[in-house]
């Protein structure tokens, strides 16, 4: 069995998660994908390279093994849809963000199949995340898990003309205090050279809001970044150094507010 999640423990209250940049595909599921589906070109290109930074700010880094075309673990398990009426990909896909199928006629995952990718995958993943929630939440009394994501800048099945660079996302406030999101979300707003909007196309995917309880002191930010911000968004998804550098530091002061914000709740 493949393993399911990497986990580099920090020092701080600061939890950065990402899903959807595993590359990794079990061969039996493998077999039965469609070439254009072998190239994986809806993964997170790259995001944990461009989030590297993260472990200097004592961040707690999170990160999938498995690639979203074997399950995607920022859906809902039941299938409910996060945008009820807006087109969408399942928990196990079976189309490509093109509309381009992922598996060879009459391959598509079954119901009894998507269970058994659940319990195999989606689950212990889960199960994992939970965990250092948790215990980060008992160790500093405060947690800011933030989801880091990114997405092509044009697709028009989701959204019409092109993405802004920063899609900030709490399920509408409901998953993080508007103070720390207001706070996080004005140094994307007033970064030069870009775009932001928070809780618009993007408002966050499951992680963000089942984990989300600013009650309880757990406050989960989504952001979706367009990837024409990082890298080349056509085959082979290079990664781009000179935009990587340039966009960077506007992430490390946006996850430093954010940080500070926690800490300033914690005593730290």
């Amino acid at each position: 069995m493949l393993p399911l999640i990497d986990i580099q423990t920090g020092t701080t209250p600061l939890i950065v998660n990402v899903p959807h940049d595993g590359r990794e595909v079990p061969a039996d599921i493998n077999a039965r994908m469609t070439p254009e589906a072998l190239a994986l070109p809806d993964t997170d290109w790259h995001i944990r390279d461009l989030y590297d930074f993260a472990v200097d700010l004592g961040a707690t880094v999170t990160s999938a093994r498995c690639s979203r075309y074997v399950v995607d673990l920022n859906r809902d398990p039941s299938g409910k849809s996060l945008y009820p009426g807006a087109d969408t990909t399942e928990v196990c896909p079976t189309s490509t963000f093109h509309q381009e199928p992922l598996y060879r006629d009459g391959m598509d995952p079954d119901a009894a199949e998507v269970d058994r990718r659940l319990d195999r995958y989606w689950h212990p993943y889960h199960a994992e995340l939970a965990r250092v929630i948790a215990e980060t939440r008992e160790r500093f009394g405060a947690v800011l898990l933030f989801d880091a994501h990114s997405i092509g800048s044009v697709l028009p099945r989701f959204f019409e003309g092109r993405l802004p660079d920063f899609n900030v996302g709490t399920a509408e406030g409901a998953s993080a205090d508007d103070d720390l999101t207001n706070r996080m979300f004005n140094v994307l707003d007033n970064a030069p050279g870009y775009t932001a909007v928070l809780n618009g196309r993007f408002k966050g995917g499951y992680i963000t809001r089942h984990y989300g309880d600013p009650a309880n002191n757990i406050h989960a930010v989504q952001l979706e970044m367009g990837q024409i911000g990082y890298m080349d968004e056509d085959p082979p998804f290079r990664f781009r150094p000179d935009r990587a550098d340039a966009v960077r530091p506007v992430l490390t002061e946006m996850l430093q507010t954010g940080l500070d914000w926690i800490n300033s709740r914690t005593g730290a």
